[in-house]
């Protein structure tokens, strides 16, 4: 069942459901895809999937404190996060790891020559489903 938060938005407050754990129910099951492309060998889509995983989890934390985020850079996100929370300074570096996969993996103009799926191998999706199930680590131990 969803909690419902007071948010103050001016002078006015509205009330928001809280959407946390869909948020981060979406997170792993994006984990999953991740995983499920890196089998495939289609280590473009698991870098990509394994952003989105990460996103949406820290996206989840923000909404578990009561918090908007926006964006799509998770290094930013994490440093978003409240102050006094212990944020492990490699978390925020593997981050920004992912957040290289954000648009190169999907886009050819973002690489000199070729398509996406011939500039991501093994090496880059063990990589990217390390660094995201890092992350959803970090934040399902925040959020219990």
């Amino acid at each position: 069942m969803a909690t419902i938060n007071k948010m103050s938005k001016g002078a006015e407050e509205v009330a928001m459901t809280n959407r946390a754990q869909d948020w981060f129910k979406q997170a792993e099951r994006d984990w999953e895809q991740a995983k499920d492309s890196q089998q495939a060998k289609r280590h473009e889509w698991a870098c990509f999937a394994a952003q989105q995983a990460a996103e949406k989890a820290v996206k989840a934390l923000h909404l578990h404190l009561g918090q908007e985020a926006w964006g799509h850079v998770i290094a930013q996100l994490l440093g978003g996060l409240p102050e006094g929370m212990t944020i492990p300074d490699d978390l925020i570096e593997k981050a920004r790891v992912l957040d290289n996969f954000y648009i190169p993996s999907r886009y050819p103009n973002s690489h000199p020559q070729g398509a996406p799926f011939e500039h991501y191998g093994p090496l880059q999706s063990e990589e990217a489903l390390r660094y995201a199930g890092e992350i959803l680590d970090f934040v399902r131990l925040q959020m219990a």
